[in-house]
């Protein structure tokens, strides 16, 4: 029995200590840009991987202030991903509750499909998600990507100390400096570079919007740029820029 203790003492100091770091990390967030990103790592780490069989290595990121990024990329980041997010605390429950029955009628319409056609396969329903920017930013900065329940709950944990310890300000500029925009593309001003030939501080509303419009799927997307979902897309984008509230 004694030993059992010793090992449950052991796992939560492991767990308290693990927080401890966290909490530093974003400490020091509030002064110092991150290099880089757990995603980030991961992606870099897959590219080395894929070199070795014969793949290229290409990176493209450069750090941009807060006030050097085009004010309507910002606008179109939000009105996209989280056009509450100057009002909640880094978690949108309306959101979470909508996605929950989005993801139940798609669930049932598929598994009534499969009823109608049983001798031939049924694609999978889309799965969409509630997640806010400040929870996209918690998972790709210090998380795996991982899809379990300790994850989820430990991307809760940092979602709150980001939102407690960092303005909405920074949080904003952190993720708009860190995002993947493609493969090996992360940041607005590779992004910028890579798509427009221009720094992110001079983007249109057009081409804001039209970036923002990748951020679910940015390997995908940057395949297909001309598709009429990212043109429709885009337009709609551009008719709810106006009123994104910016932190």
């Amino acid at each position: 029995m004694k030993a059992l203790w010793r090992w449950v003492a052991l796992v939560l100091m492991a767990f308290v200590a693990l927080q401890l770091f966290f909490v530093l990390r974003i400490a020091a967030m509030v002064v110092v840009d991150p290099q880089s990103t757990s995603f980030q790592r991961s992606e870099i780490w897959a590219q080395m991987l894929s070199v070795g069989r014969g793949g290229e290595l290409h990176w493209r990121q450069q750090w941009l202030p807060y006030e050097q990024i085009a004010e309507p990329l910002k606008r179109a980041v939000i009105a996209s991903e989280d056009d509450g997010f100057v009002n909640h605390d880094g978690v949108d429950w309306n959101a979470i509750e909508k996605a929950w029955e989005r993801n139940n009628r798609a669930e049932e319409q598929a598994a009534k499909a499969s009823a109608r056609k049983s001798d031939r396969p049924v694609r999978a329903p889309k799965i969409r998600g509630g997640s806010t920017i400040t929870q996209q930013l918690a998972k790709n900065l210090l998380l795996s990507g991982e899809r379990t329940m300790l994850r989820k709950g430990q991307e809760f944990v940092l979602t709150l100390l980001l939102e407690r310890m960092l303005s909405k300000q920074r949080i904003l500029e952190i993720y708009l400096n860190s995002v993947e925009w493609g493969d090996g593309v992360f940041g607005a001003e590779a992004a910028a570079q890579r798509y427009f030939k221009k720094s992110a501080s001079r983007l249109s509303n057009q081409e804001a919007a039209r970036l923002a419009v990748m951020l679910p799927a940015p390997k995908r997307f940057e395949k297909n740029p001309g598709s009429a979902y990212i043109a429709g897309r885009t337009r709609t984008i551009m008719g709810r820029m106006s009123s994104a509230e910016l932190p």
